[in-house]
């Protein structure tokens, strides 16, 4: 009896650090996100191109990337609310090389859409750093 008690103790300190790593991970993605989420809703869409993970700024231009940008939140209005829906650690993406991303999902609301879903894509960078590597809006 005594010999299972250690064992299921040790189970549950063994399983302890790697779920102490996916929320400190998640965690740090979330703060990474919504840091750069303050550049996009404050219209700084060029600093949002320079603050995002070198991922991101290999596969368009800033010109692009404003101009993207720009042709689409505008139109949302002003932000009215965003509540964290889901933040889920991945190393794998369709189109994207294996790494540590984070996908997170927020429900937000805007002035001229009140219901959207924003899916936003941290990534740690080579660097060690979190830095958004894909936004998307609907």
């Amino acid at each position: 009896m005594k010999k299972v008690y250690v064992m299921v103790m040790l189970s549950m300190l063994c399983a302890l650090p790697s779920q102490v790593f996916a929320e400190s991970t998640e965690e740090a993605a979330i703060m990474a996100a919504e840091k750069w989420l303050i550049l996009v809703d404050t219209n700084e869409f060029g600093k949002s191109w320079e603050q995002a993970s070198e991922l991101f700024r290999k596969s368009i231009t800033p010109a692009m990337w404003v101009h993207s940008i720009k042709a689409i939140r505008p139109s949302f209005g002003e932000l009215v609310s965003r509540r964290l829906q889901s933040a889920t650690y991945t190393t794998t993406l369709p189109g994207a090389p294996d790494g540590e991303y984070v996908v997170i999902q927020y429900s937000t609301g805007f002035s001229n859409k009140t219901s959207a879903i924003e899916t936003i894509t941290p990534m740690k960078d080579p660097d060690g750093v979190w830095r958004v590597s894909g936004y998307y809006i609907k």
